[in-house]
């Protein structure tokens, strides 16, 4: 018999006997005897001292792996009451997109496989699919073999086809028609991992690494890869060494499974479904916009049913935060408890699609601007950005001359993505002219000063003043382009940019002002899961407010603008509250009219910050915090767009008052 690794010891004591075991260190059993000798034979001095050397040398090179046999004894111990782990996967038969039939038992000579199970939508999937073929490749010599396994139903072989070419995967991808596989193996989500020993138990389970996943919006990253669950894992079972971290939490979408449609369910596709989905979701989700997957097909809906279901309910879609409790606002897009309901019920009903007739008119978008007519200017970034696969994007800050050598009155202007794919939000500022040397040079240092001008987030139209309302841009003024990208799984490219439509001097009744309540010089310690920031801006003449913008980066946790009114009675109102600050979604939220507010009064705003280790998004939550602006730092500002009268003789060229500054300058 040979035992490679083994336990040797004394395993039983009868009176005039004792047995010598040989066990492997998987703690399957006894597996053969070294020696079954009399004690009296024993008590024979040379004869004890020849069989004392002979187990020596069989026990003393196998001693040394002991204490691996009891680390797995251990692990396994400790993992006991896990049903996945340690649990034997069957063989399973499932072909590729290509027809190749692939079995788990062709690849009986690998000492680990890793079971991938991946879609070609899912915001994670696409960007752990070439994260998983980098593994793969690092691990191929060393016999690991990495079997992909899609088993969503909106998933067509063509997309799999697809998905495989445009992210160069090497890796067999096959399709679970049934999801028999995903059903083998407990399988959830996309992308969720389960890595195989040579006998083919599962030890490992859960996410491929702690990087991404998601939170209250599209999704949650750390600027670095953090642990690195799977590839840990493999290195472990190829040492012989237990996986000691086992198991983990798998953080993508759900594996989109057909049901067995209700055929008297009151909600259908046809009926309710596809209208609510035009109103509230199309804006995002069809081709060539910032959604990872399209919603204009029933059969891609229906995929997606209780994924849809789940983001509804955890409020991670549609993108709005603000407090209901507080504040009218003409952008909402929420859904009410109603369209809610019609969601759940058609989920839990098996996503019926109804009668085809009872679909709508496909909904028109405009392709190209929003603006009434053809911009009169259109000033565009001046080369073309270069957006990585994956990772996280820093803020980009592009400063570009529009080139106005006379002062401009603009009524309307829209942010325009060049790529509608990767651009998660656009914010383009002015730069008023540079008077001193001095000032020059603290410009350089700093963005404060900067003045809103117009800003894009996905689904939304541009911030639109009341008709008579323009903004005043001074000659000599420059654009800073404030670009946040988002990587899909592969290089892109994206050249933005802004229309302009100017204003009519003779039908201007107000000057439109950005201006801010923000607080610079703040400290959030390392760890604190909730720290208080405020600031406050007083109100010098009566303003009319139109819409409010917070802004604060990814340790952001919520937001709140309070308006005090002058006077003896302390009169105050809550203006906005966002409760659930989301950085992945900078959302303007605009009044359903403008709101008169009285000089004297003084508006405050309060953020929080998470720097702690619970808070998904945090960078680091053992650094101390202050202003920056990259996202590592943090920013604390109250934005508030707003129209004051014009007084006579300001719209002369070069009279005037300049564009006011936010409160940081």
């Amino acid at each position: 018999m040979v035992c490679t690794a083994v336990w040797v010891g004394v395993v039983r004591s009868d009176p005039g006997w004792f047995v010598v075991s040989c066990r492997p260190i998987n703690g399957s059993g006894v597996v053969g005897v070294l020696g079954r000798l009399r004690r009296s034979v024993m008590g024979h001095g040379v004869f004890r001292m020849r069989i004392w050397f002979l187990l020596a040398g069989l026990i003393h090179p196998l001693v040394v792996a002991s204490t691996v046999w009891f680390s797995v004894a251990a692990a396994q111990a400790e993992t006991a009451g896990d049903p996945v782990l340690g649990r034997q996967v069957a063989d399973f038969s499932l072909r590729d997109f290509r027809g190749k039939l692939h079995t788990l038992a062709d690849y009986q000579d690998r000492q680990v496989v890793v079971v991938y199970f991946m879609g070609t939508e899912c915001p994670l999937a696409k960007i752990y699919g070439p994260r998983v073929q980098e593994i793969a490749s690092e691990f191929a010599a060393a016999d690991v073999k990495v079997l992909a396994v899609n088993a969503n139903v909106q998933d067509s072989l063509a997309e799999l086809e697809s998905f495989a070419r445009l992210h160069g995967l090497e890796y067999p991808i096959l399709k679970d028609l049934n999801y028999k596989v995903a059903d083998l193996f407990g399988a959830s989500r996309t992308p969720q991992v389960f890595v195989l020993d040579r006998l083919r138990k599962i030890r490992y389970y859960g996410r491929i690494d702690a990087q991404f996943t998601f939170g209250s919006g599209v999704g949650l990253a750390q600027p670095q890869k953090q642990r690195q669950d799977l590839a840990i894992a493999i290195r472990q079972l190829l040492d012989g060494k237990p996986v000691s971290v086992p198991a983990t939490v798998a953080r993508g979408c759900l594996i989109g499974r057909a049901r067995e449609p209700q055929p008297d369910s009151p909600v259908t596709y046809s009926r309710q479904i596809s209208r609510l989905i035009q109103r509230r979701c199309l804006g995002c989700h069809r081709t060539g916009q910032i959604a990872p997957f399209a919603m204009t097909d029933y059969e891609e809906v229906a995929g997606w049913g209780e994924m849809i279901a789940e983001v509804v309910r955890e409020q991670r879609m549609p993108p709005w935060h603000a407090n209901p409790e507080h504040g009218k606002f003409a952008n909402e897009n929420r859904l009410s408890k109603a369209e809610k309901q019609l969601i759940y019920t058609w989920v839990e009903n098996g996503c019926p699609r109804g009668d085809p007739a009872d679909l709508p008119a496909p909904r028109k978008f405009q392709e190209g601007w929003f603006l009434p007519r053809e911009p009169d200017v259109v000033v565009a970034l001046p080369r073309v950005e270069k957006i990585k696969p994956a990772g996280v994007e820093n803020y980009r800050y592009i400063e570009v001359d529009p080139g106005f050598q006379e002062d401009k009155w603009i009524a309307l202007a829209e942010c325009k993505p060049g790529n509608r794919a990767v651009v998660h939000h656009i914010i383009v500022y002015v730069r008023p002219p540079r008077k001193t040397t001095g000032d020059r040079r603290r410009r350089n240092t700093n963005r404060r000063g900067l003045v809103f001008l117009a800003g894009f987030a996905p689904g939304t139209r541009p911030l639109a003043p009341p008709q008579g309302w323009a903004r005043k841009v001074e000659a000599g003024s420059r654009f800073v382009f404030q670009m946040h990208y988002t990587p899909i799984g592969t290089s892109q490219t994206d050249r933005s940019s802004i229309g302009l439509l100017f204003a009519d001097k003779e039908t201007i009744t107000h000057r439109v002002v950005t201006s801010a309540a923000v607080n610079h010089r703040f400290e959030i310690p390392r760890r604190e899961a909730n720290h208080r920031v405020v600031a406050r801006k007083t109100f010098r003449r009566d303003t009319y407010l139109f819409s409010l913008f917070p802004h604060m980066h990814m340790r952001g946790k919520s937001f709140r603008y309070v308006l005090l009114y002058p006077g003896q009675q302390k009169k105050w109102e809550v203006l906005l509250d966002v409760p659930r600050f989301d950085f992945n979604w900078q959302n303007a939220y605009e009044l359903t009219e403008p709101k008169l507010i009285p000089k004297g009064s003084v508006l405050h705003c309060t953020a929080y910050f998470d720097n702690s280790a619970g808070n998904l998004a945090n960078p680091d939550p053992e650094q101390t915090v202050r202003w920056g602006d990259q996202t590592w730092e943090e920013m604390m500002i109250g934005y508030m767009h707003t129209g004051i009268p014009i007084v006579p003789g300001e719209l002369r060229d070069g009279s005037g008052k300049p564009a006011v500054p936010d409160a940081g300058e």
